[in-house]
């Protein structure tokens, strides 16, 4: 992989705590860091070992500095006019999920990407996850049949930070929105119930998706999920593959046997789990969780001209599909 120089805006929990260690794990170097406060565009600068440059003033940024990309990571409602600036300053870019609050201006910002010929990527690091990179290989190499049902949960507890069910969908839920697509493609119908309390949510969907695939989404954010939790489970033609957590993936092939199966230890499954040791440290948890994943990706994007997977003309559809979901909820 390439080094690549890279510029910052934002310097937030999220962004120092995922974003930069990823981006310098996957080989990029810090040139420069945006934020409102020049103390802290230093002292992020000097946290993450940089010599680069402080501004307290992103336009500044993008008129002085000539880097490969810009990475912003800053409140969602600033994102779109963030990412504006940057394509029309000619600049590739990474910004992290949501980019835009509805399908149509997801649409407005990708049409300016595409216009100005730059990488647009949008920050759906689930896509880069290892456990669902193996799992979208199994639905795309066909060694368990067709994939022809899932179901997925996702759990947390979301109230500290969104105070309604849109804000949920498109600030927590969304990654799952997204990964779906992914997986299999686009929808056809969507059905779904709530159960809400203000920024309590509980909601129950059902999808089927154009291949002919059928499966049932299972959100909450709630305070009851003070532990994050996570998992899919999608059925083939002759077998079952299971997601847990990020950091396992079973996969069960349909089996024969010449007597019963429960007399004796006769089923068997694949189980593949990362290994752990003191030297991992917090990049296990970048590695496995694909925080490093999308930045390799976008480094790649932008030193090789390529179209980034999680783009964003992408981006729209899980746009649209997160308004079609919030329309069918009853």
């Amino acid at each position: 992989m390439k080094k690549a120089n890279l510029c910052f805006i934002g310097a937030g929990f999220h962004a120092s705590t995922n974003i930069y260690p990823s981006a310098i794990e996957a080989g990029a170097e810090i040139q420069a860091i945006s934020t409102r406060n020049i103390d802290r565009s230093k002292a992020a600068l000097q946290r993450f070992g940089s010599n680069g440059t402080p501004y307290d003033d992103y336009k500044k940024m993008l008129e002085n500095e000539d880097c490969d990309g810009i990475v912003v990571v800053a409140q969602p409602e600033d994102h779109p006019s963030l990412v504006l600036d940057c394509i029309k300053a000619g600049k590739n870019v990474f910004v992290d999920k949501p980019l835009g609050m509805s399908a149509e201006e997801a649409a407005e910002i990708a049409d300016a990407a595409e216009e100005a010929d730059v990488a647009l990527m949008v920050g759906f690091m689930k896509r880069y996850a290892p456990c669902y990179t193996k799992l979208k290989e199994l639905i795309t190499d066909g060694k368990l049949g067709t994939a022809r049902s899932f179901q997925a949960r996702f759990a947390v507890n979301s109230t500290p930070f969104c105070k309604n069910e849109e804000q949920f969908m498109k600030f927590a839920a969304i990654h799952i929105v997204d990964l779906v697509r992914y997986l299999f493609g686009e929808i056809v119908q969507v059905t779904g119930f709530k159960n809400n309390d203000n920024e309590c949510i509980s909601q129950s969907i059902s999808l089927k998706f154009e291949n002919g695939v059928v499966g049932s989404l299972y959100f909450t954010g709630m305070t009851a999920w003070s532990r994050e939790s996570e998992n899919m489970l999608v059925t083939f033609d002759s077998g079952f593959v299971f997601a847990d957590e990020v950091n396992s993936l079973t996969i069960h092939k349909s089996q024969t046997f010449d007597k019963l199966p429960w007399k004796s230890l006769e089923e068997a499954d694949t189980v593949f789990t990362p290994s752990a040791s003191p030297m991992s440290g917090t990049y296990r948890d970048l590695y496995l969780r694909g925080f490093v994943g999308e930045m390799a990706h976008f480094i790649d994007c932008c030193k090789n001209g390529k179209k980034p997977i999680s783009n964003g003309r992408d981006n729209v559809n899980t746009m649209t599909l997160c308004d079609l979901i919030l329309s069918k909820l009853l």
